[in-house]
């Protein structure tokens, strides 16, 4: 199959601000007013993108890039008022759970303790069930959300283990026995289902919203899924399992400048030999999906379709891992067909070979680059804007990456000199500003810049620290923090630079992508 050339972006800016991060009553971001006030406050600055973290539903160490499935919704972003609304909950029964003390952190034990509790309470009272918009998106979606509710409910049934410390009987998905389960568990299998509809149904009211109002939603997804996860268990054979459905090999990146041991993410790897005979269908089903969620794809890891890091998964560390090679354009080529109207970035940041850069360059993906990795090499590193190209996608940084008050703070003497040269500031706290307009200035199509940096937040508000347990992915913005200043003084940068003329708005949902992914 032929790779068809992507058309670069349109020139734009936008702000990455995980939905967890908006403001809410109920300890995390929603899909509630708080969205949607978001969407206008991106729409007074001028921007063109709103950039989202994983939408998944999170595991243990509550990372969105270690979901339960990679086609399921967090229900955490559910908002409660909305089913108060449609008479499924009552003011009382949302206020009453503790949903933590601290409005700039999400409580995210907290959140599991009363979450479902309160969504089950929703469930009961609802008729969805006899709704047509409920069959529905149970047909369009049934490649992927029985397994998904089968996988949630057997799990709760085993205390929410991983499923590889289910009964083997189970473990091992043997028809009579998962059948016997999944017949036991009806009710439970119809919840999560339900909570699918309401992610679903509340998700496509705020992006509709969105692109109505000129903005693109970018999506982010892991190119790796987690062990313990409904894909994983239902496809095993697509991944690298011993004959017990064990991990033979795992991922993660070699040493580098955040860990000297490297960092071992732990996710089993593709089987890419078996998915290719299989002519990629999962993953088609996956971006199909993925291209009716968001506008844009940011493909995390993009390197490792074309390369990859595998670590015995025996070992404790990532130092021993190797490289070896992915399917390159043969991925690209077989779900371009199922991407419709949406668009793909490749963040390419890493080990960039010269073979990842042909397959980026024939794709026309746009790859990343990060400013704040801009001022330790000299004049020739490509993370300065004189040195971008058009097809490129420009960071301040990412959500692994710190603030940019709280990178600059502990900048070396020269490295501090040569941001403030050129930059043309004197002040060390004129460089944040000076750095997203200086991304703004320059040819690159596409700039994002994280929330926390137009709030001129330090590392006190960093989403995550790789290779860190704990702390991570706990940043809210406070009621009253995304004023019409701050959004004037965006738009006034959005203006000066050409920025500020959105896309068309898209039609909903996922112009011309197919409402069910089938083969294509």
């Amino acid at each position: 199959m032929r790779l068809k050339k992507q058309k670069p972006l349109a020139r734009g800016a936008g702000i990455l601000l995980p939905v967890s991060s908006l403001p809410s009553p109920y300890g995390i971001g929603t899909f509630g007013r708080a969205a949607f006030e978001f969407v206008d406050f991106l729409k007074k600055a001028g921007q063109t993108y709103w950039q989202v973290l994983p939408l998944g539903p999170t595991s243990y160490g509550d990372s969105p890039y270690q979901s339960f499935s990679a086609f399921a919704g967090n229900p955490y972003f559910i908002d409660p008022d909305i089913l108060i609304e449609e008479g499924l909950l009552t003011d009382a029964e949302a206020e009453t759970p503790d949903w933590g003390g601290v409005p700039s952190q999400v409580d995210y034990g907290k959140q599991f303790e009363a979450r479902f509790a309160l969504l089950k309470q929703a469930y009961v009272r609802s008729r969805h069930a006899s709704t047509e918009a409920y069959r529905l998106f149970c047909e369009e979606n049934e490649a992927w959300l029985p397994d998904y509710s089968a996988y949630m409910a057997i799990k709760a049934q085993f205390g929410n283990r991983s499923w590889v410390e289910w009964p083997d009987d189970i473990r091992l998905r043997r028809p009579e026995a998962v059948a016997a389960c999944v017949e036991d568990l009806q009710q439970e299998i119809g919840f999560w289902s339900f909570c699918q509809f309401k992610f679903y149904e509340q998700w496509n009211r705020l992006k509709a919203y969105a692109n109505k109002n000129g903005v693109q939603i970018i999506g982010d997804i892991p190119i790796y899924v987690s062990m313990d996860s409904a894909d994983v268990w239902v496809n095993s054979r697509f991944f690298q399992l011993d004959a017990d459905r064990r991990p033979v090999a795992v991922s993660g990146v070699p040493p580098d400048m955040f860990s000297a041991t490297g960092q071992l993410w732990g996710n089993p790897l593709y089987d890419w030999d078996v998915m290719g005979r299989d002519r990629f269908a999962w993953w088609k089903q996956r971006m199909c999906a993925s291209a009716k969620l968001y506008d844009v794809i940011r493909i995390d890891h993009f390197i490792g379709i074309v390369r990859y890091y595998s670590i015995p998964a025996k070992d404790g560390t990532a130092m021993n891992g190797v490289w070896k090679a992915g399917p390159g354009k043969a991925l690209l080529a077989a779900f371009g067909p199922v991407l419709g109207a949406a668009r793909v970035i490749a963040e390419d940041l890493g080990a960039v070979t010269p073979a990842v850069r042909r397959v980026k360059q024939a794709a026309g993906y746009p790859g990343m680059k990060l400013m704040e990795f801009g001022f330790d090499d000299g004049t020739e590193n490509p993370n300065l804007p004189h040195n971008f190209e058009n097809n490129c996608i420009v960071y301040g940084g990412t959500h692994d990456n710190e603030t940019l008050v709280g990178f600059f703070k502990h900048q070396k003497r020269k490295e501090l000199a040569f941001a403030k040269t050129y930059l043309n500031v004197r002040r060390r706290g004129e460089l944040p500003w000076a750095l997203v307009r200086a991304a703004y200035a320059s040819v690159a199509d596409t700039v994002i810049f994280q929330m926390q940096d137009f709030l001129e937040l330090d590392n006190g508000a960093r989403m995550n620290c790789p290779s860190t347990i704990g702390g991570n992915w706990m940043w809210r913005v406070l009621p009253g923090q995304l004023s019409d200043e701050l959004a004037d003084r965006i738009r006034h940068l959005a203006e000066t630079y050409a920025r500020f003329k959105p896309p068309e708005p898209q039609k909903h949902p996922g112009s011309s992508v197919p409402n069910k992914c089938e083969e294509q």
